[in-house]
This record gives C-alpha cells, structure tokens and sequence, in this order.
C-alpha cells in the first residue's frame, strides 16, 4: 500500500501545476456545512491523508477571479480526481487477487494432512501442462494411461521372441543397437551404453556333455541321449565324474537330510533332483555341502499344472539353469568388468566344484526306474508313469561336462529423464534384454514395458510433466548368466549409486501367467504397491481391482520381503499362475505358448502390469516427500529379533546375553518414530528439510547393510535377507546347535556344536548393523538419542 501512495504522490509532483480542493468542516453556526478553500501547492508538498464526508463542488479555473463562473468544471475535477479513481481501482483489484489466492490455495490438491500416508493425493508435487496450467496426480495419472494406450506391447513381444539373442551373439548386438536407436528417439535427456567384458560359460558343440551308464565292474556302457546338447548349466564345473544315484526331491538341506535320516549318504553319489523351489545354484551347492560328486536336474510334471486346457512341457525338453551361488561374473567378483581390465586371478566363492547338467522328464523317468532302496516319502512322490521313485542307490552313471569359458563383451543401455528438483536422486527402472531360448516369459515383455514406459514417459514430457527425481531406464544384458550385466555396473558404480539410487524397479519375468499377483519387495514397499495396486483394474475380473483380486485370493497379503538390491528397495512385479509357468528358461518359452497360456489374454495382462510400474515410477519420481514407509521396518525388526527370544534361557546358563541387539532393535524403533514426528510437524514447503528427509529415507534399506564384511566376501550383505555369518539368520542356525549338538549344520565350521567365540562376534555383526541402521535414521549426530 505504501507503493501506491508513492506512486500517486509521483504522479502529482510531475503535474506542472497542482491546484487542490480542500474541504474544511465550518464550526459555529453553519456547523455542518462544509466550506470550500481552493489551495495552490508547491512541489514536494504532502497530500491530505485523512478525508471527511464531503460535497464536491466544482473548481475555479485556473487564472479565475474570485466571482467569475467556472467555465469547464467536470474536466478540471476529473484532472484532480483522477489520483483518487485509480488508487481506488487498484485496491478493488488487489483485494480480488487475494480474495481469489485464497479461495484457490483452500481447494488445492496437494495440500495433505498427513505426511506419512500412502495415498493419491497427498505428498503430492504439482508441475506444469504445456498450457501452463497445474498438473495434479489424477491429471498425470490420466496423462500416462492415455499415452501408454498408443503403444503396441504385443507386437514388440512377438518380435523380441522371435530375435537370437544370447549374451554375446551377432542377434543381439543388432538387437542392442536398435534399442539404443529407440531410446535416442524419443530424445531424453540422456542416452548411453556401458560396455563390460565378463567370463562367460557356453556348451562345447565339438565335445558336447554325455552322461553314461556304469555296470557294477566300473565299465562305462550305453549313453543316455540328452536330446539337446545346446541345455547346459553355465558355470558348471569341468570335467568327469562317476558315482551311484540316489533322488533327492528339490536338493534342499532338509531333503539331503532325509535323505541321511533313511539311511542314504549322499556323499559320494551322484544326486537326480527336481526343478523348483530353490535356484539350480543352490540344489548344486546343497550337494557339494553333502559331499555328491554330481548333480542331474529334471523338470518334474507333478510341479506343473494338469489342466488339460493349457499347453505342458514336452517330456523331452530339459530346462537351462546357471550354477554360481552369486551374481555377476564370478570372475572378478566385487569388482567391475570394465574394458578387460586384469584383476588378480580369483574366482567367486559360489562357484561349484562338481559338475552340473539339466535332463528331461523322459531321462528321468528311466533313472528313477532303475533306482532301488527305500521308497520315497509321499510327498516326494511324481507323475512319471512307471517310475517308482525308490530313494536309491541305483545304478553306477558317468556325467561328463565339457563347458568352456570365453570372455565376452556384454552392453548395458541406458536413457535417461532428469529431475527438475532433485536430479541427482534416481528412480531406477530394468528389464533383461537377452534370452537363452525365445525367452518370450523371461526377457522379451519385460523388454516391451520397458520400451512403452520409455516411450509413454518421454510423450508426458512433451506434455508438461517434468519429474522431481530423475529417471533411469536400463536394458540388462547377460541376465541368463546370473544379473551379470546389471551387478557389473553396481559393482563400477558403487559409491555414487550408495548415494543417489531411491529404488529400483525390476520388469524380470513379469507375466509368467494371470491367476495371481506377486511382488518381491522390501517392507519400505509395501504400502505404497498397495496403493498403486487400488488404481489398476485387474485384467480378468471385469469390475475389480488388481488389489481386489490380490485381496481376493489372499486375505491376509502382503508383499513378499526379498531385497534383490545391495542399494534400495527393488521390488520385481508380476503376474503368475497358481502353478509355475511350465516353459521358463527352456526352448518352448514362445510367444504362442504364453499367450495359450493366458488363454489369450496376453495384451491385457502385460497393460495391467506396465500399468502398475508406471504409475510406480510416477510416485516415486514425482512426490514431493519419498512415499517409502520407513516404519514398516520396525514391525520387521521386531519380528525378526522377536525369534532370539526362545534362545534367552541357554545363552542366561552359559553367562551370555543378547541385551546388547535388543537395545539396538529399541533404538532403531524410537528413530523411526522420531523421524515420522518430524516430518509431521515440519514445514512441508521447506526444500531443504524435504531433501534432507528424503535423504534419510531412501538410504534405510543401505542401513541394514552390513558396513563389517566385504562385498567381494559377502556379496548378500542384508542383516535379514541376506546370506553369510553376519545375518540374523546364521546366527539362529547357531544358536539352535545349543539344542543339537549332535549334528553338524551343513556350511559351518567344522568343529561341531555351539562356539562362543563365533556367537559373539555373530552379535556384534548384528547388533552393530542395526545400531547403525538407528544412528543413520536419527540424521545428524547431534541428533542422536539411543540408550545403547
């Protein structure tokens, strides 16, 4: 207001002449009236600020006697009046602007009660459409699903399944270049390839592996037809063994275990087990642990679903399977395969030392025939009609496996959105591109979303929508390996993405069928898939919602807790069948056979899920505050450490305590609770505090990584769901050797029994770990408040 009245008292001094009406009120008699005095100004002199109810009269003209008749009254009035009329119509105009802020800021969208709730709504960061007009969460969710609708998923699939591409092959280098061709042309921000130059495991076509009949004399006799050389399980150990068979189910310890329990000793033998249930890499390395010398692997027709309306597995078909207990090239593990770079000769501790090879269920079916001894529990009973499935041993067999290691150069592609607020913070999105087979199940739609959510994306921000974070989108190659091209590039780039990676989002085997939903995820997760799961309409059930078909088939879900990250929550989503998706990994992974086994309902569910992600992506990128549920890890703390309770009595006898983690797990709990009250009461529109919460906050799953092993040593480093002595889980196995002395635990050391010294520095792993994890969550270290 102050500004108005100085530029009306600049107005007035720039007049070459001011002359200036002045009512005064006339005392006495005429006590009322007002009396009209007619004042000439001088430059610089002071406008009447107070004003008195007044009769307008009009004044003399300039040069006019007193006496003389005004000669033109109202242009010299509107002259004067003109200061006043003005001011008036800018104060009408500012307080309509208020009045309509206001209004406006009242009805906003973005405006949330509660900073820590999962919702469409709140926590939500406007932009700008390309009309300058705001965007709110219905309008970019409405945006992406009218985008997303202009693509074509299904022909990209079909045409992927149809394209050679094995890690290493000329079909797909060609496939690389016209994915990074693809990228380019939507022009993001960035685009670009990281080459690296791994060990990998092929066949030798020249010397394919035969597995031989052995008579009692050790004679080798007739080979066994393994109808396709070209199934093989890379990293495989080299060489030939010869040993009596015995059949172990799914190769798990407690099979193994059994199997000692009835009398047969796997050490020594060579084990026939089924496909399921754990990785290939892990049946191997049971084995190894049991003392077997070999390990033959078998699609068991039990494990598939009968209905007679959907394709099956041919009897002839093995499935393939890679054998290193780790990810990465286990060549150079805990480094990057950078330009052929020459570390000292290692080699990863998960590769195995006895051989491996898949066969098919016609293979099987005459192994297990010959098998005698004790008859297999029921539940370890198949479907292959005339097998017996006694537990052996059986006959004498010969496995020879001729694998060769070539180095080979791999490519990782990536583009790039960059945020407009927090760039350096990214929202990570994947697929595997390559394929041993058609892959159609396992690469080729997860490489179709990835290239519709790229291309979608890239058309919202032609059209307004400008992400705070940036996105990443990444295509994978030398998955089939074991994830070597995307653990090479964590492995190069550690330290920054320790820093900048919020969450990675995982395309891998995204439709593997329609029955269920299912999502591998950490607990930070959870609440927010559930949300996003609300605003997806489920692909086979007209009228509902994803999260009404999840909630339908599975009251009581809950997204599985499995960090497959060492650096953020990395959830992989997708739809499977109540029984597993017969075709994985093998020659028969079509496109006709997945879409046969969807009953043709392919295209929808594949929109159902790239649905899914991107809105995913949306929330993650663009809310204001992460919508990453750092509380929920309390529940887990507690419920993981709860399961040391049992142990309390035997540890109190032999003098030791676990007072030490329980503190920590207490002050994890009040750090969290701490930050959530914080967040609540601070000032939502402060961007410092917002990146220094949001900071906080996508590092929690970084916390629960132990800082006290090496990630060459222990790649696994999570407390919870990782492997190695440093989790809650090898502590428990030890601590259970207080009850059962007897029997050695398969993996530990070799003195048998419960050793004190291992159990403290087992709880100092531990407990330091989530002291850490509480230290961090609590911010700065002026801030921290524990009772440890």
């Amino acid at each position: 207001m102050e500004r108005l009245w100085g530029l009306l008292q600049r107005a007035q001094q720039l007049s070459p002449r001011s002359s200036q009406t002045v009512y005064q009120r006339v005392e006495g008699p005429q006590k009322g009236r007002l009396e009209e005095e007619e004042e000439d100004r001088e430059e610089g002199a002071e406008t009447l600020a107070h004003f008195c109810p007044m009769e307008l009269k009009g004044p003399e003209s300039l040069g006019s006697r007193p006496g003389q008749p005004n000669l033109i009254p109202w242009a010299a009035a509107g002259r004067r009046a003109a200061p006043y009329l003005l001011l008036t119509a800018l104060l009408i105009f500012t307080g309509a602007f208020l009045l309509g802020y206001v209004a406006f800021r009242g009805s906003c969208q973005t405006c949330g009660d509660s900073v820590l709730v999962v919702s469409e709504d709140v926590n939500y960061e406007t932009g700008l459409d390309s009309h300058g007009g705001t965007l709110y969460w219905n309008d970019l969710q409405a945006m992406f699903l009218r985008f997303l609708g202009e693509g074509r998923l299904e022909d990209t699939i079909r045409q992927t399944s149809l394209r050679e591409r094995v890690a290493g092959s000329a079909g797909m280098a060609a496939l690389t270049q016209d994915i990074r061709v693809a990228f380019s042309r939507q022009k993001l921000d960035h685009v670009w390839t990281d080459t690296h130059y791994v060990g990998l495991q092929f066949p030798d076509l020249a010397h394919p592996n035969t597995l031989h009949w052995v008579d009692e004399a050790g004679k080798v006799g007739e080979q066994l037809p393994l109808e396709d050389p070209d199934v093989y399980c890379p990293y495989s150990a080299i060489g030939n063994v010869t040993g009596e068979l015995v059949y172990a189910h799914y190769g798990r310890p407690e099979d193994l275990q059994e199997l000692r329990a009835r009398g047969v000793d796997p050490a020594g033998l060579l084990l026939l087990v089924r496909v399921g249930v754990i990785s290939f890499a892990q049946k191997v390395t049971n084995a190894q642990d049991f003392g077997a010398r070999g390990v033959l692997i078998y699609p068991e027709p039990a494990d598939f679903s009968q209905d007679p309306h959907k394709p099956s597995l041919s009897s002839q078909q093995a499935v393939y399977g890679h054998v290193h207990l780790g990810t990465g090239d286990p060549y150079t593990p805990g480094f990057p395969s950078f330009n052929q770079t020459q570390f000292p000769p290692v080699a990863s501790s998960g590769l195995p030392s006895i051989p491996a090879q898949p066969i098919s269920a016609d293979i099987a079916s005459r192994l297990l025939r010959k098998l005698k001894g004790p008859m297999a529990p029921q539940e370890w009973q198949g479907l292959l009609l005339g097998s017996p499935y006694h537990l052996g041993p059986g006959p004498g067999m010969r496995l020879e496996v001729n694998n060769h290691r070539t180095s080979t150069p791999i490519n990782n592609i990536f583009g790039c959105i960059e945020g407009r607020s927090e760039p350096d913070h990214y929202v990570v999105i994947g697929a595997q591109r390559d394929a041993w087979g058609p892959g159609a199940a396992k690469s080729a739609v997860g490489t179709a979303i990835l290239l519709e959510l790229v291309r979608t994306f890239a058309s919202m921000v032609n059209n307004g929508f400008r992400p705070r974070r940036s996105l990443l989108f990444i295509s994978w190659d030398g998955g089939d390996f074991g994830s070597v091209g995307s653990t090479e590039w964590l492995e190069g780039y550690l330290s920054v993405l320790h820093l900048k990676a919020v969450v990675y989002v995982s395309l891998d085997n995204a439709v593997l069928g329609d029955d269920k939903f299912h999502a591998k995820t950490s607990p930070l997760l959870t609440s927010l898939i559930e949300s996003v799961l609300k605003q997806v309409d489920s692909p086979n059930h007209s009228g509902q919602t994803l999260y009404e078909q999840v909630v339908f088939t599975n009251p009581i879900w809950d997204a599985e807790s499995l960090s497959l990250s060492v650096l953020a929550p990395a959830p992989t989503l997708s739809r499977q069948e109540d029984q597993a998706y017969p075709f994985l990994h093998t020659k028969e992974d079509t496109y006709e056979k997945l879409h046969k086994v969807l009953q043709g309902r392919l295209p929808a569910v594949v929109q159902a899920v790239a649905q899914l992600a991107g809105q995913l992506l949306i929330r993650l990128s663009h809310d204001r505050l992460l919508p990453l549920d750092f509380g929920r890890y309390g529940d887990v703390v507690l419920r993981h450490i709860g399961n040391l309770n049992e142990f309390s009595g035997e540890l109190k006898a032999r003098g030791l305590t676990l007072q030490w983690v329980y503190s920590a797990r207490g002050d994890y709990i009040r750090a969290a609770e701490k930050l959530r009250q914080e967040i609540y009461s601070s000032e939502e529109r402060d961007e410092r505090l917002t990146r220094m919460y949001n900071v906080r906050i996508m590092r929690v799953e970084f916390y629960f990584l132990s800082q006290y092993v090496s990630p060459a040593d222990s790649p696994f480093r999570h407390i919870f769901l990782g492997r190695g002595d440093h989790t809650l889980g090898a502590l428990l196995d030890h601590l259970r050797l207080l009850r059962s002395n007897s029997s050695r635990t398969p993996g530990a050391p070799s003195s048998s029994g419960f050793q004190e010294s291992r159990f403290r520095r087992q709880l100092a792993l531990l407990t330091w770990t989530l002291q850490g994890a509480a230290n961090a969550l609590s911010g700065d270290v002026w801030n921290i408040d524990n009772n440890f």
